[in-house]
Formats: structure tokens, sequence, C-alpha cells
């Protein structure tokens, strides 16, 4: 996972390592080295622009720490740059009363229907009922695939024959079997597309509006880079999405998404999917995910000690 942002923020650094203090002309040398690493990482061009310009400005500002050397210190500051880049509200508010409705959107092939089944087990050890709704009615195995893994994880689902219903009935008697099975928590998985088109966005925006979930999640595949962030972009335009979930992040060595996405929609990364299992999915967290990017835990531990020491 993020080998090549790793691999390209490393160099940068290393610039740093024969320098005896922190200048503004080996900063802006080593920032464009930075600025290289997260374009042929797949990040937004804009982001890497604004995320070097930040950077800049902050290391230039930044308070000499006496214990630390010019590399060191500047990992400090990108580690938290990345924090920054990546922020937002990671929670899932559920309610604690009456049943939380989640709506969950993406293309084809981006790990959706997988991936309500991955939360759906994550609920249930959390201590919530789910109950799963196989709203997809395009894609004649998702009804059949969403079966099956209810199953596997001892979760309800509740289905109708796709030739005789619509979707957006689906989710809305889906939604009263739940409150009377007594679930808490329903997930939605609705149709997805080889790609965005009209016909899908107007479905989805019919089941948005018809049964007022209280939250809508997209699921995008991390490996796809730009155009993940481009198509949570669009979704995002269409039904004003409350999240994303990042899937397939153990294939991505690039990481563009993954930094990209928030800065770009504006909408927090809620999960993110390290596998093909039923239990790999994790809760993001923005600290994490900058230590994994930049690969360097003994580093960072340095920094905060130095940091820890300065503030007293």
């Amino acid at each position: 996972m993020f080998e090549g942002i790793t691999e390209g923020l490393t160099n940068a650094f290393s610039a740093f390592r024969g320098s005896g203090k922190i200048t503004e002309g080996n900063i802006r040398d080593g920032m464009k080295q930075v600025r290289t690493a997260l374009l042929e990482a797949d990040v937004a061009f804009d982001v890497a622009q604004e995320f070097v310009r930040d950077i800049t400005e902050k290391a230039i500002g930044a308070n000499v720490l006496k214990s630390l050397r010019p590399d060191q210190q500047l990992v400090g500051i990108v580690h938290q740059g990345l924090i920054d880049l990546m922020a937002g509200d990671h929670t899932l508010p559920l309610k604690r009363d009456g049943v939380t409705v989640l709506m969950m959107c993406g293309l084809q092939g981006s790990g959706k229907t997988t991936t309500c089944g991955k939360l759906a087990r994550l609920l249930k050890e959390e201590g919530h009922t789910p109950l799963l709704v196989a709203a997809d009615l395009q894609r004649p195995a998702a009804i059949e695939q969403l079966k099956i893994i209810g199953e596997q994880i001892g979760c309800t689902v509740y289905h109708e024959d796709p030739a005789k219903s619509d979707p957006v009935q689906v989710c809305r008697n889906g939604v009263k079997q739940a409150k009377a099975i007594g679930a808490t928590v329903v997930l939605l998985d609705t149709a997805g597309r080889l790609g965005i088109d009209e016909e899908l966005m107007k479905e989805l925006q019919r089941i948005d509006n018809r049964v007022s979930p209280d939250m809508c999640l997209f699921v995008c595949d991390a490996m796809t880079g730009q155009d993940a962030v481009n198509s949570a972009k669009a979704f995002n335009e269409a039904l004003e999405l409350d999240g994303v979930v990042l899937t397939k992040l153990d294939g991505d060595a690039r990481g563009g998404a993954a930094l990209s996405v928030r800065a770009v929609t504006g909408v927090p990364i809620k999960f993110i999917g390290v596998g093909e299992q039923l239990d790999r999915l994790e809760q993001f967290h923005p600290d994490r995910m900058a230590g994994r990017i930049l690969g360097m835990g003994d580093v960072l531990s340095l920094v905060e000690k130095a940091q820890q020491e300065f503030d007293e």
C-alpha cells in the first residue's frame, strides 16, 4: 500500500540530510520533489499544488527544534499536513432510537455489494442489528450475491422479485421490514453502472427523495485513482454525499485517491477496504493513514517527543 508515494516522499526528505539547517532555499527545492511525488502517486494536480504551498509556508515559519535534523523536522510538518488534508468527521452517527437508513451507492466493480456486507458485519460486532436491502435490480447476480453475504455474516437480507419490483419500492419496503423485525440499521445496496449516466443518477435521486436515508455513502475503488475522485465528485453533486468508503486500498500502491477525495469533494472518508474478506473493513483514521503513507514510524516518534519537549 502506498509504495510509490512513500518512496517519492522519502527521496524528497533525503535531500535535507546533508543540510545543517532548514532554509527557505532548501525547503523550496525539497517541496518540488514532494509535489512530484504526489503527482506521480495520482494526487489531483490542484490538491498537490495547494498542499505544497501550505507545507512550504509552515516549514518556513516553523520553530527550529534543536534535537531534530532538518529532514526529520520536515517529516513532522508533512505528516501534520497529510492529516489536515484528510481531516473531517469520520464517525458514523447512528440513531439511539429507531432505524438509521444508510444508502450505499457507487459504480459497478467498486465493491459496493461486498462493502454493504462488510459494514453490516462491523455494525453487528458493535451491537447493532443490521438489515441488508437488495435494491440493485440492474445486475442479475447482485441480489444472489447479497443473499450469500447475508448468510455468511448471519444478517437478514430483504429482497423482492426484480421483474415485478421498483428500486424505490424495494427500499421503502425494506425500511418497513426493518421496523417490523426490530433492526436498527438498514443498508440499501443500490444499483451501479459501468460509468456515470443520467439514468443511474435519476434512480438514485428518486430513492434519496422518496426514502430519505439518514446518510448516503459512496463506495469507490481506490485503484482507479483520479477516476475514483471524479466519480465521487459527480455523485456528490447529484446526491450530496455524507461519506466515502475507499475499497481495494490494499492493492493501491499510489494512494492518490485517499489524499485527493476529501480535498476535491469536501466529503470525509468514513471507511477503507483493505482486503476481499468480509472482516477487511476499517474505520478511517487520518493520523494512521498519514503514518502509513510516510512509512516512518520511528522518525514520527522522534518528532513527537521533540515537539513535547519544545512545548514544555
